[in-house]
């Protein structure tokens, strides 16, 4: 009764138009909906050479695993490396598109069309951090593998395209190893994960334990870090890190910063117990380092990107619940709720379905127009430019020279006086879209993005809406308040608004106040958001000092994105002291100067 009046509520008034109380009732009663209706496990479909855990020996009770195995004791596999992926909408609805609707619209002229960045829109109330973090976070959580070489698929393209290759080829998704000759018919397409599922850091420590291997030093549990101070680089000339896909000096910043906090808390650990071995060292400061990553990206990252006042007390609660910090700090939990005392230190629940990151998750995280196609590097000392360049020019293999030019903590202070994109339409990076990868293969990563959500069954956007609790649209008047675009749309999709592709509803929807996504996308993350904390017992029953240490319980109960930012490059002392959210913009060093 109480998830229906929830409904009823949002349907006619709208969650963000509700006094917070209301508001947050109103949340909550989605994410009851959600957990109920929105999981759904695809293992149930026929499995061979299912992946062995790594978790071996007795570490694994008090430690995170190389593969994310054991992190549930009575399914060890679960959210390991090598298993599936889940979904949010019914497994009958996830069957892949014929080829001709999978190729209609035409994706490159979709992204030609609806997608190109005609001017640079900023998220003004965002620094580039905000961009940075989210795909450092991306690459914690998933990863679809070496895409298919074999048997691309071909996009048309019409005549005046000036693409070098007619058709376009996009590689297909690997396909799930783990699948059975003959099943394919029987039951919809499933992936498998080649990253851990869980909120563990793997993006630093790798998703198996020869990478692993690769990237501790072997003394006092500290990553490798080079006399330089930074990562060293692997034979590519990226830097070596858990995972180095899609590389940009924004992931570079980002790794070499928290590879950093690592040392720093085995610096920490060694000091409080000096008998302790390399391991006990190195599980503990993992530990403690992935559970600050989660508080930072829970009660920071999230309500700068959606800072409407509901959505930023919810996400708080989250952490802390209706305690909210202060008192949480003060007495400790007063309730094992997830409402009362937040969710870190409540019972695990899986809700019914093993945890996975789910395909649809995947899909409203294809957020490519926080990338800007310009970079502006200025000194931390006095503003002045260091280095005018252009992505491509930060990318991949470039991306380590031009740190070392700019130098690290004027980088950082760069991307803080910096804007990311506009998660809209007719903004997604034209440097994305003819961008040479590793490979030498050309890419146009915005025709990718919508051929990957329609390969993978994810549904499109009107169904999409309808399956998560969202009424359904009736016309193009109703996706987008710009006259201009809904012309554009009607055009593109043969007014026909049950063919516009998801990640373009989700672009062309007019946002809640103080939101840098749209409220549809925002419903994978009411359910999704929670889950990975209350599905990890390093989250829920094991957030403890027994397992963390009090000196770990400490250094993430005390540590902030910006209290991170300062412990190494204390330099951007100034400008933090101006912000309250270390994602916000930071006032540049001339306006510093003249206050």
């Amino acid at each position: 009764m109480f998830a229906e009046f929830g409904q009823v509520l949002d349907w006619t008034i709208g969650w963000p138009r509700l006094p917070l109380p209301l508001g947050i009732a109103t949340l909550v009663a989605a994410r009851i909906r959600l957990r109920q209706e929105n999981l759904y496990d695809t293992n149930t479909a026929p499995a061979t050479n299912t992946p062995t855990p790594q978790g071996v020996g007795p570490g694994y009770l008090t430690a995170r695993t190389p593969d994310g195995s054991y992190n549930d004791l009575d399914q060890p596999t679960m959210g390991s490396t090598g298993t599936r992926f889940g979904r949010n909408v019914p497994i009958d609805r996830t069957y892949q598109e014929s080829p001709e609707r999978i190729m209609t619209p035409n994706p490159r002229l979709v992204s030609r069309e609806l997608l190109t960045r005609d001017t640079f829109k900023p998220a003004t109330t965002l620094n580039l951090h905000a961009a940075a973090w989210l795909q450092f976070m991306v690459h914690d959580w998933l990863s679809h593998g070496r895409n298919d070489k074999a048997n691309p698929w071909r996009v048309p393209l019409p005549p005046d395209d000036d693409w070098p290759e007619n058709p376009m080829q996009i590689l297909r998704t690997r396909a799930d190893p783990t699948r059975p000759d003959g099943s394919e018919h029987a039951y919809p397409p499933t992936y498998a994960n080649t990253a851990t599922h869980w909120w563990d850091a793997s993006q630093l420590y790798g998703s198996g334990a020869d990478m692993l291997a690769r990237l501790r030093s072997g003394n006092t549990g500290k990553l490798t870090i080079g006399a330089d101070n930074l990562l060293p680089l692997d034979e590519k000339g990226i830097d070596l890190t858990g995972v180095s896909g899609n590389w940009w000096i924004g992931l570079s910043l980002m790794h070499n910063l928290f590879a950093r906090e690592h040392n720093a808390i085995c610096d920490r650990l060694a000091a409080e117990y000096p008998a302790w071995s390399d391991d006990d060292l190195f599980n503990h400061a993992r530990l403690i380092n992935a559970a600050l990553l989660a508080k930072i990206h829970t009660v920071e990252w999230t309500p700068a990107i959606i800072a409407h006042p509901t959505t930023r007390f919810a996400l708080r609660g989250n952490w802390w619940g209706l305690e909210m910090e202060r008192l949480s700090r003060l007495v400790g939990r007063l309730s094992s709720s997830e409402v009362v005392s937040g969710i870190p230190g409540s019972p695990t629940d899986h809700h019914g379905v093993p945890y996975a990151i789910t395909e649809e998750f995947v899909a409203v995280y294809r957020m490519h127009p926080l990338l800007p196609d310009q970079l502006s590097f200025r000194s931390v000392e006095d503003d002045t430019s260091v280095l005018e360049t252009t992505f491509s020019e930060v990318a991949f293999a470039r991306a380590r020279p031009a740190l070392e030019h700019v130098r690290f903590t004027n980088a950082l202070y760069s991307f803080g006086t910096l804007h990311p994109g506009a998660i809209t339409l007719h903004n997604f990076p034209t440097s994305l879209q003819r961008l040479t990868d590793l490979d030498g293969i050309l890419n146009d990563v915005g025709a990718i993005d919508l051929l990957r959500i329609r390969e993978r069954g994810v549904p499109r956007y009107n169904d999409f809406r309808e399956l998560l609790h969202k009424p359904r649209l009736r016309s193009f008047d109703e996706l987008s308040d710009n006259p201009e675009w809904v012309a554009q749309l009607r055009r593109i999709y043969a007014d026909d608004i049950d063919s516009v592709d998801l990640m373009i509803g989700l672009y062309a929807e007019p946002l809640p106040p103080g939101f840098g996504f749209s409220d549809t996308a925002f419903r994978i993350f009411i359910l999704m958001a929670s889950r990975r904390l209350k599905s990890d017992r390093f989250f829920t029953t094991d957030f403890t000092p027994r397992v963390y240490t009090q000196t770990g319980m400490d250094w993430i109960a005390n540590n902030t994105f910006s209290t991170v930012l300062l412990r190494h490059a204390p330099g951007l002392g100034p400008a933090l002291s101006r912000v309250d959210n270390a994602f916000a913009p930071w006032p540049t060093a001339g306006h510093i100067q003249a206050a």
